[in-house]
């Protein structure tokens, strides 16, 4: 018999899937040849073509960007991208969902709050992975592929349980106006 957690879970991790899925057409948009691609050092969140494999960090990969990134560079990388894949400049018929995906992603990252969140999550996650590795921040270990395919796998964990502690939270805030809300009828009554 599945608990309201498990419940909780799948709801949780089918929103994220669905989320990776609609990613998941934006970036074969943008990699539909109208972008060009700018030597970057390698991100351990790269973009990849399956959805199970999805990073959660979508929006930095859509921009092909580090964690943790200033605004400004947020900004040029957005400029660059969007002159290269902007529908009036780019025949492809993908074009405009793909400017729409990029701008989103932009939109996404300008804003703080969302930005804030997103770079502590994949911080939690690395810090995490370190303390159960038992590494340093200095290790060899931390430079390896397998090593980013943890942290992103990590990362994923995070942003779950972090959705999951949102939804949780907001559906006792919304129990607790409930009651609140039938309290103050009983009263009126």
């Amino acid at each position: 018999m599945a608990t309201e957690q498990d419940k909780e879970d799948k709801a949780a991790l089918d929103a994220l899937e669905s989320e990776a899925k609609e990613w998941e057409k934006s970036l074969e948009g943008l990699s539909a040849g109208c972008v060009r691609t700018y030597p970057y050092p390698p991100s351990p969140f790269p973009i990849t073509s399956s959805a199970n494999r999805r990073p959660p960090n979508h929006r930095y990969a859509v921009l092909d960007l580090q964690p943790g990134v200033p605004e400004s560079d947020i900004k040029i990388t957005y400029r660059k991208k969007s002159l290269l894949i902007h529908p009036d400049k780019c025949k492809n018929p993908l074009a405009p969902d793909a400017f729409d995906r990029l701008k989103k992603a932009q939109t996404e990252l300008m804003d703080e709050k969302h930005r804030e969140r997103l770079d502590e999550a994949i911080a939690d996650a690395r810090m995490l992975l370190l303390r159960e590795q038992k590494l340093t921040v200095d290790s060899e270990e931390l430079k390896t592929d397998l090593f980013a395919r943890q942290w992103r796998d990590k990362a994923r964990e995070v942003l779950v349980d972090n959705e999951h502690r949102r939804r949780r939270q907001a559906k006792a805030q919304m129990q607790e106006e409930g009651r609140e809300q039938r309290k103050q009828d009983e009263e009126m009554e």
